[in-house]
């Protein structure tokens, strides 16, 4: 009489990262794939994305046809960030978390809780594309 012993590999366990690890993490992504453009350096969540250079710079990387990064003026944050919600929403189907509005009424210092949850949809939506 034979015994057969049956090994199998414990369940793999599901990758699990602080708060802090995942918003480093996202943030490292965002100023990676922003790097090079002019007038876009990502360092925070907040700052780094009121005039919506770098969201614009972020959907421009994956997208770079869609429109002509270089024409943008930093100092038009309403068309930017139009231009990036806009973009992202219809090239990626990413959803518009943020109102250009309120992004305004926030003028240098959007909450970074937003800015962050919506950087995480972008991230969602865009990471695992091929840029051209």
């Amino acid at each position: 009489m034979t015994t057969e012993i049956m090994l199998s590999a414990p369940a793999a366990k599901p990758v699990q990262r602080s708060p802090t690890a995942i918003k480093d993490m996202l943030l490292q992504w965002a100023a990676k794939m922003t790097e090079g453009y002019p007038n876009v350096s990502v360092t925070n969540f907040s700052g780094s994305w009121a005039n919506g250079l770098a969201f614009c710079a972020l959907v421009h990387h994956f997208f770079p046809d869609a429109f002509d990064f270089n024409a943008l003026d930093p100092a038009n944050r309403k068309h930017n960030l139009g231009l990036a919600f806009k973009s992202a929403e219809e090239l990626a189907d990413i959803s518009p978390l943020l109102e250009v509005d309120d992004m305004l009424m926030m003028k240098d210092k959007p909450d970074w809780k937003c800015v962050f949850c919506y950087v995480q949809a972008l991230y969602r939506g865009l990471h695992q594309r091929t840029p051209p």
